[in-house]
């Protein structure tokens, strides 16, 4: 039977207006920034690299399904998979009850920490950088901390990612007392910071280390606790759209075995030079 070409395209534009489901496909997309290595980088060539596409490529093995990554800003991430531009997100995402409101998350496949960077012409005491503050269980020690950070960096101009959890946590221990200022992107918040417009940033702890290893992160140090939990979660996981649920699980078990044999561990002391794996499900 033929079907008249103004309902055909009428059913044809209804569809596309509704994502696919990733497991009708034969083909998965991953999207990542590509802007933050080692977590995910752009090389010269234009490809994509680093511990989100080797953990990726690592779990569409075990899933048994061809998988290929795409480059995506940071700020539109979420909004680009929901609309099925991409079937699964692993940027080195934190998986909060925020973003759990619009996505589904794997468990988690990384447990890193965040930390602030400061330019060293200001001078100013950086404290015990090697302190742990985990921001859901703050004790005394730990708010004396906060009050510190917050009293030394009073009047600071501080960088953040546009729409990341560390800006939000700017926002939430500091944001009545430094001007903060929000990039899309961290190579742009990099060039600034080395440029002296502004005085530091928050960001992952191994995107920084990395940066302060170049020259143009070398006149920049870090400063203040290794901060983990609160606003952060407990962990990075992969993003997926909520009705993916048979994808999910295989992304699970597939995390899960991973962890279990030390390919995660393996992956991530290559990355990062430690082990950042997460904790083995029980």
């Amino acid at each position: 039977m033929r079907i008249p070409l103004a309902i055909a395209v009428s059913i044809a534009s209804l569809m596309s207006a509704f994502p696919a489901s990733a497991e009708s496909k034969s083909v998965i997309s991953i999207a990542t920034e590509g802007a933050s290595p080692p977590w995910d980088g752009t090389d010269a060539n234009g490809q994509l690299y680093g511990y989100d596409i080797d953990v990726g490529l690592e779990l569409c093995r075990r899933i048994e399904n061809k998988c290929t990554f795409v480059p995506q800003d940071w700020d539109g991430i979420i909004p680009a998979l929901l609309v099925g531009k991409f079937d699964v997100i692993m940027s080195g995402m934190a998986i909060t009850e925020k973003r759990k409101q619009s996505i589904a998350f794997s468990i988690p496949y990384a447990a890193g920490f965040n930390q602030f960077v400061v330019r060293k012409d200001l001078g100013l005491d950086a404290g015990d950088t090697k302190q742990k503050v985990n921001l859901s269980t703050l004790g005394d020690k730990e708010k004396a901390t906060i009050e510190r950070l917050r009293s030394t960096l009073a009047g600071k101009a501080i960088g953040a990612l546009r729409s990341s959890n560390s800006e939000a946590v700017v926002k939430e221990i500091l944001g009545d007392v430094v001007t903060i200022r929000s990039y899309d992107s961290l190579d742009n918040l990099k060039l600034d910071l080395a440029a002296g417009r502004i005085d530091g940033g928050l960001a992952d702890y191994f995107t920084w280390r990395d940066f302060l290893e170049t020259p143009a992160g070398s006149d920049a140090v870090f400063f203040g606790p290794e901060l983990k939990g609160g606003l952060w979660g407990p962990g990075v996981g992969a993003g997926m759209r909520k009705d993916d649920t048979e994808l999910l699980a295989k992304f699970n078990a597939a995390i899960d075995a991973a962890t279990k044999d030390g390919t995660i561990k393996a992956l991530s002391l290559k990355w990062f030079k430690s082990d950042i794996s997460p904790a083995l499900s029980q």
